[in-house]
């Protein structure tokens, strides 16, 4: 049996709403030496019902039946099994252009790519208007990034600023394999300490300026609302510095990396719902309490903008939220 191409995993938790649409747009795809694992996560809804219905019919759909464990859980056991020479993900509630397999398939062998990025598109489910926006169209990577591979190192300036989408991307197999790359597990948000691992491991990037993915918005998607999922940006953050210490990235990004630490959770207390605006306080506040301790402290001091660093010194010096609150009304 010929080595399948792409290995596509899409895992799902209660989508039957949309999951049909999502495994069409997989099944058509022109290229068809494609592996699709499909996982459901413990769904109580009729989606292993439509997820099996495509099972019958279509033999290059491996299915994976499980308790709840969260996505970044879930895309790690399909990781381990995936068997295609690339690598990409998808949500239960998106979905792929036909032909987005085919060229970016093409591209990534070409040019002999660790990862391979496309564009996206939004859609909003309500009006069903599609719109573009500059961070999934890759604006920040201007015409000089065009048809050429490029390493990390040429968008060091800018690492930040980049789409951490692990579904905007197609991955060499062996490489995600050869650095052991996982989400982190039990946490929304786990694209994004995903992203910055396996981007800066990478050596040889490529882009497609076309849009291959279409991201659903819709009132039960988790990034609608900034509600008490966005807990977990804290989380996330600690999980990314971890990674960025331990691999030897911290010292060339330590000026940005620290801004995105902060600025995440920060931006999160102005928005998220009023429940949950003490919880997250209290993470954050914990989270200070922990960094004041080790040696990355004076790194803060040293290199946060006034905003940053009067809201990082502000979280550690009021002993709650009311407390912090009365001196930034804004938050």
């Amino acid at each position: 049996m010929t080595r399948q191409k792409i290995s596509v995993i899409l895992s799902a938790y209660n989508e039957e709403s949309f999951i049909e649409k999502a495994i069409e747009s997989v099944v058509n795809q022109t290229l068809e030496e494609i592996e699709i694992i499909i996982i459901n996560d413990g769904s109580t809804d009729d989606t292993l019902k439509i997820i099996n219905g495509y099972a019958e019919k279509d033999n290059r759909i491996v299915v994976i039946d499980q308790e709840n464990i969260g996505l970044g859980a879930s895309r790690n056991k399909g990781m381990k099994i995936a068997q295609g020479e690339y690598v990409t993900f998808l949500d239960a509630d998106d979905w792929f252009r036909e032909d987005a397999f085919e060229i970016a398939y093409n591209e990534a062998k070409a040019k002999d790519t660790d990862i391979t990025m496309y564009q996206m598109l939004n859609y909003d489910d309500e009006s069903g208007r599609v719109y573009e926006n500059d961070w999934f169209n890759l604006n920040n990577l201007d015409e000089s990034f065009d048809d050429v591979v490029f390493s990390p190192e040429k968008t060091k300036d800018f690492l930040f600023d980049l789409s951490v989408s692990s579904c905007q991307k197609i991955y060499r197999n062996s490489f995600l394999k050869s650095i052991d790359a996982s989400f982190p597990e039990g946490i929304y948000f786990e694209d994004m300490p995903f992203f910055f691992y396996v981007y800066l491991k990478a050596e040889r990037i490529s882009i497609i300026r076309k849009h291959f993915y279409y991201r659903r918005k819709h009132n039960l998607s988790i990034t609608h609302v900034v509600d008490a999922n966005y807990l977990d940006t804290v989380e996330a953050g600690r999980e990314l510095m971890r990674r960025m210490i331990e691999n030897g990235f911290y010292e060339d990004y330590k000026f940005d990396l620290l801004a995105y630490k902060i600025n995440g959770p920060r931006m999160a207390l102005m928005d998220i719902t009023e429940d949950a605006k003490e919880p997250l306080f209290n993470l954050i506040k914990e989270d200070y309490e922990k960094i004041k301790e080790t040696e990355y402290y004076q790194d803060y001091l040293d290199n946060l903008g006034p905003k940053k660093k009067k809201f990082f010194l502000d979280v550690l010096k009021y002993g709650n939220y009311s407390e912090f609150k009365k001196e930034n009304p804004e938050y």
